[in-house]
């Protein structure tokens, strides 16, 4: 029998023990013969994002997600005797968090049975990332969805959407203004699926005659016009993986109508030859105008845009979504500092608020580009001012940050009260927004209702709700 005495002893031994437990930089997991938690320290709880009365006195299995091929070491050890060491490992959280450790797993044993399993635990999923951006590099696609900056709702959306579509290999297109950072989301949409270690191959469709452009997407066969010989196009070169087709609009109606009969019979025919070989390539299009204006103007054909439009992505622009700014301007100089060797620490108060100001019809690539000017411009000085910028946009600048006459005026602003003047297009793009949004309401939500009071299709006025995310 116990005396209270003893129970406190106990319970006093408990704590230490748990707080040692705590305090160790390696994870520990216990589970007892039912295959339950009993023992899941705080290093645990940070490695696999998890809290520790989600996993405590709970089955392991009910816990975490394993791949088809992969079983656990902790239940193997329990089951089996089997001790293992220096085991890596991947599997899923509760969250879909995917983990990656290296794992030491021993059963354990008492009086000849096997009373549960121990598991030793480091985490390796930061290597694991760091080393597959290397390799992403040297393969010429180099994008993941963690280096996509922005915290604004309109990109996080747009990045889980993004991320949706990467576990299927249906066609994306990807519609977005330039400079929007399309090949970025193309990029991280191959690298996250699971053809990230397949080809993926990009193409501007712009600027090069059609006859060229045939032969470097669909290939040639020797003979079939002077000096050709056999060889692959760009889908042959892709095949198992992902072809990007950038400004697909700008291909001809021929070689649109001979792409769309690749895509749908996953075959490929080269120029001159009668034979077909089959490929198995995801589509990723970009398009930089609306699509159904694209379509209304022959520069694209309907079936192609149906069959490329499986999932379709709306990038916003850089004026959407200007709290973003401050952080792009924040990782394109620490790009340009080690670039330059240079030690600018951020921009002014001026410029800030002109980058505010400022329409970005370049949108990310502008931003970039005036940050890598201004650098360029600087000196010894640690912030970036108006004075840096490039001629044309500190000119635009100092039309802003005219001082006034008034002797006791400090700040360089406008008014509080001023109205800025909208560019044409964001002021047709708002007046648009509320037109449609006035008459949805009056109609009760009826998309077809009022698709046909603003005279147009119901497909375009969808695809007008999805633009301004109504």
């Amino acid at each position: 029998m116990f005396t209270s005495e003893d129970i406190q002893t106990i319970l006093a031994k408990n704590e230490f023990y748990e707080h040692l437990l705590d305090e160790m930089d390696v994870g520990i997991h216990v589970i007892n013969e039912e295959g339950k938690t009993v023992i899941y320290n705080r290093k645990m709880m940070e490695i696999e994002s998890m809290d520790s009365k989600d996993v405590l006195h709970k089955s392991l299995l009910e816990v975490f997600a394993f791949g088809e091929n992969q079983s656990s070491t902790l239940i193997d050890a329990l089951k089996y005797g089997k001790t293992r060491r220096n085991i890596t490992q991947t599997y899923f959280n509760n969250r879909g968090k995917e983990i990656t450790t290296i794992n030491d797993t021993a059963p354990i044993i008492k009086n000849g049975k096997i009373k549960g399993a121990i598991e030793i635990v480091k985490d390796i999923t930061k290597l694991k990332q760091n080393i597959q951006k290397t390799v992403l590099k040297h393969r010429g696609s180099k994008f993941i969805f963690d280096e996509i900056i922005g915290k604004s709702q309109a990109i996080l959306s747009i990045i889980q959407e993004a991320k949706r579509a990467s576990r299927t290999s249906s066609s994306v297109l990807l519609v977005g203004e330039t400079g929007t950072g399309k090949e970025v989301f193309a990029q991280s949409i191959h690298n996250e699926s699971v053809r990230a270690a397949k080809p993926f191959i990009s193409q501007n469709c712009a600027a090069i005659p059609e006859t060229l452009m045939e032969s470097i997407l669909f290939g040639t066969a020797k003979g079939a016009f002077t000096g050709s010989i056999d060889k692959p196009g760009l889908f042959e070169e892709a095949n198992g993986g992902t072809l990007l087709l950038d400004e697909v609009n700008s291909l001809s109606p021929h070689l649109q109508a001979k792409l769309l009969r690749v895509i749908q019979e996953r075959a490929v025919r080269r120029v001159g030859s009668m034979q077909e070989k089959e490929v198995n390539v995801r589509i990723i299009a970009t398009i930089n105008e609306d699509p159904v204006e694209a379509i209304a103007n022959n520069r694209l054909r309907k079936d192609l845009y149906y069959r490329l439009s499986v999932v379709t992505l709306f990038l916003p622009a850089l004026r959407e979504r200007k709290d973003d700014i401050e952080l792009l301007v924040h990782s394109f100089i620490q790009k340009y500092n080690t670039l330059f060797d240079m030690h600018v620490r951020g921009i002014d108060e001026d410029v800030k608020q002109f980058f505010l100001r400022h329409d970005w019809p370049g949108n990310v690539r502008e931003l970039e580009h005036m940050v890598e000017g201004a650098m360029n411009l600087a000196e010894y000085e640690d912030e970036l001012k108006l004075s840096h910028l490039p001629t044309r946009f500190y000119k635009l600048a100092s039309q802003h940050y005219e001082k006034s006459d008034v002797p006791d005026t400090k700040t360089l602003l406008p008014p509080a009260n001023a109205q800025p003047v909208k560019p044409l297009k964001k002021k047709i793009d708002d007046t648009e927004q509320a037109y449609i949004k006035q008459l949805l309401v009056e109609n009760g939500g009826n998309v077809s209702k009022t698709a046909k009071m603003l005279g147009l299709s119901r497909q375009s006025l969808q695809y007008r709700l999805k633009k301004h995310g109504i």
